[in-house]
């Protein structure tokens, strides 16, 4: 049974994990300008991978564990690749809110998969995510702004930005239903290793269609970019993530995740300084609501029987 403190514990630390993804955003965004997206993951998860290789020794693979580690990667690279080449043909505008919409497809998904259905609180913390997610990846300042930019000329980078969303809740799903039966260590390895080397088939594919040209130019960029990502925006978060989202329900980490651009837009203020709107901080705020009140309907009504 999961206690309330090694709950809470775990709901901080995959806010931790929120925090450096945040990062990440900035970074990656520069360091695209130096090398190709899928080369960009290959060099990300295989050096994440390679640290790993000195716990490997004495572990047991199975049919079993390899299988659902194998899956696990399958689905974390689905998502990081997807919505890397939806970015080449929407708005960061677009894509930060549509990205966002994982928060509501995991409850929905978890109705369907584990048969689960999420509480009253979880339920109106995700609306109210949403909504703040909405804010804050607009750029204007109204709210036929608002609308306008995120609803106009729904395209093709729209459409794989979505998939990307359902990949990522997919994931959710799925590591908290896999960490439970199998080793830590096991599942979080082949997920780095699986990753890589899919990137690796669509590194060639995509040069070979002229999707995209394999390009590396080792800038200074490159190499903090790649250094940054590797130990803290994979090993460590994807660690911690497969480590401790077991105790946390999907639903309440989808919302927890929703954070993400929150911190996203604090590096990319701090970092490019881009402004944050007064529709942004809205949005932010919201965001926080949400988690709350996920948080505080359970602890309120549901300890007392309503």
């Amino acid at each position: 049974m999961i206690t309330s403190k090694t709950k809470y514990k775990s709901e901080a630390i995959l806010l931790s994990v929120t925090v450096l993804w945040g990062g990440t955003f900035v970074i990656v965004k520069e360091a695209l300008n130096d090398i190709s997206s899928m080369a960009f993951l290959i060099v990300r998860f295989s050096i994440a991978g390679i640290i790993l290789l000195p716990f490997m020794r004495k572990r047991n693979f199975t049919k079993q564990n390899i299988y659902s580690g194998i899956f696990l990667g399958a689905l974390l690279f689905a998502e990081f690749a997807v919505q890397t080449i939806g970015l080449k043909f929407t708005s960061a505008t677009k894509s930060g809110f549509l990205t966002g919409t994982a928060v509501i497809m995991v409850p929905l998904l978890q109705v369907i998969i584990e048969k689960r259905k999420p509480t009253k609180g979880v339920i109106i913390g995700t609306i109210l995510v949403l909504i703040g997610i909405s804010f804050l990846s607009s750029g204007g300042s109204s709210i036929l702004s608002l609308f306008s930019d995120i609803g106009s000329n729904f395209n093709l980078g729209d459409f794989l930005t979505l998939i990307s969303a359902l990949f990522f809740a997919l994931y959710i799903i799925y590591l908290d239903i896999e960490t439970s039966k199998h080793d830590f260590w096991i599942l979080l390895f082949l997920q780095f290793i699986t990753t890589a080397f899919l990137a690796g088939i669509f590194l060639f594919v995509f040069s070979a269609i002229n999707l995209e040209p394999i390009k590396i130019d080792l800038t200074q960029n490159l190499i903090f970019a790649i250094a940054y990502t590797s130990i803290f925006a994979t090993l460590i978060t994807t660690a911690l993530q497969t480590k401790y989202q077991k105790d946390v329900t999907p639903a309440k980490a989808g919302i927890i995740f929703s954070f993400e651009p929150i911190f996203s837009a604090i590096f990319a203020f701090l970092i490019l300084g881009e402004i944050i709107t007064n529709f942004g901080y809205f949005g932010a705020a919201l965001i926080m609501l949400g988690l709350l009140i996920s948080e505080l309907y359970e602890n309120l009504f549901l300890k007392n029987g309503t």
